[in-house]
């Protein structure tokens, strides 16, 4: 078997990390959609979510029995354990017996940061996929 990363394993292995930066981007943008929301099906505020990403694998047989080559995926996605922030606001229907109410623990600048930073990892992605293509394209007038 060959030891060299073929193609189609390079842009499986890039795609995983677009499936996985989506999911980081959507995940991003529910905690920013819930920074006000102070009452859930579960009860209490709202509670940011982050995925964990997992290394994943790949086939051997994708990879010529290469070993340290992996994918990436969204193992699960966690909530943020940190308590909200407490507001004295005895009139909202949410304050508790002492006029508090615990808005999400979501931080806009920080969220705003962490989509930038997923949206460049995105553009990443597509980028080594169109390099990919531009290589195999390359290859295949040669070959032919």
């Amino acid at each position: 078997m060959s030891n060299t990363l073929g193609a189609f394993s390079a842009m499986d292995i890039a795609a995983s990390g677009l499936s996985a930066e989506r999911v980081r981007m959507n995940t991003i943008a529910s905690n920013l959609a819930n920074a006000k929301t102070t009452r859930t099906a579960e009860g209490g505020a709202f509670r940011r979510m982050d995925p964990i990403f997992r290394a994943e694998a790949l086939d051997e047989s994708a990879t010529g029995n290469m070993s340290g080559i992996s994918k990436v995926s969204v193992g699960r996605i966690v909530r943020d354990p940190r308590q909200g922030m407490l507001v004295h606001d005895p009139q909202h229907p949410d304050a508790n017996a002492q006029g508090y109410v615990e808005y999400p623990n979501i931080d806009v600048v920080e969220e705003m940061v962490n989509m930038i930073t997923a949206s460049r990892a995105y553009e990443a992605g597509v980028s080594s996929i169109e390099s990919i293509k531009g290589m195999a394209s390359a290859a295949i007038k040669i070959g032919g």
